[in-house]
């Protein structure tokens, strides 16, 4: 079982979206695997805002993710005057052709930056295609499949880190990594999992996808 990411660049600056984080802090090893990732990790204050929401629903993901700011594992950064503009773009309009506050704080950051925004969500990635083509995207599922994540902490151990991704973070999964997906954790366990295609539950799959192009 090998690495499918797409994150190759070691120098890039990864934004970490809110889906992100929860996907990090769900699969019960975030320490370790930001530990092993070669690049920076940050997250935009708005991002931490939006997760501190969470704490009256009983979420611990902005204590967990202050404590990996606490132990300088991940940066947390602001908008500046020029992501400031481009976040306006992406909340102000019709909700079809908006986002909300934290998805637009990363992609603006990442854009202004020219980072990597880390974020899960089909809407998000693709109002990205349309108006930033030149942003590089990647989803939790590629932290995963990092080559150094891989090699750091084995195959076993990452097999858990995505089971527990899927079943306690319900992270979401694009089309073309679902089957290394399965392929790490089992057919059994996918069928676990709900944010997997009711489709992808119900079988085996076994090839291993290339890498999306995100030019």
């Amino acid at each position: 079982m090998g690495s499918s990411s797409c994150l190759t660049d070691k120098s890039a600056l990864l934004i970490a979206d809110a889906s992100a984080v929860i996907n990090l802090n769900a699969s019960g090893y975030a320490k370790e695997i930001v530990q092993a990732l070669p690049n920076r990790v940050a997250v935009v204050d708005v991002v931490l805002e939006e997760l501190r929401l969470g704490r009256a629903r009983g979420r611990r993901d902005a204590d967990l993710l202050n404590e990996l700011i606490a132990a300088d594992l991940v940066e947390r950064v602001s908008l500046d005057p020029e992501s400031e503009a481009y976040f306006e773009q992406l909340v102000i309009g019709p909700a079809t052709l908006t986002l909300d506050d934290g998805e637009a704080a990363t992609i603006a950051y990442a854009v202004s930056h020219k980072a990597v925004a880390i974020i899960d969500e089909a809407k998000a990635t693709k109002i990205c295609r349309e108006r930033f083509p030149r942003l590089e995207l990647a989803s939790t599922v590629d932290i995963f499949a990092h080559q150094q994540v891989f090699l750091d902490i084995g195959s076993v151990l990452l097999s858990e880190v995505v089971f527990n991704a899927l079943s306690r973070g319900r992270m979401r999964v694009f089309t073309d990594r679902i089957s290394w997906v399965v392929e790490l954790i089992g057919a059994d366990r996918a069928a676990q999992c709900p944010s997997l295609p009711r489709s992808v539950r119900a079988m085996s799959v076994t090839s291993t996808p290339p890498c999306r192009n995100r030019s």
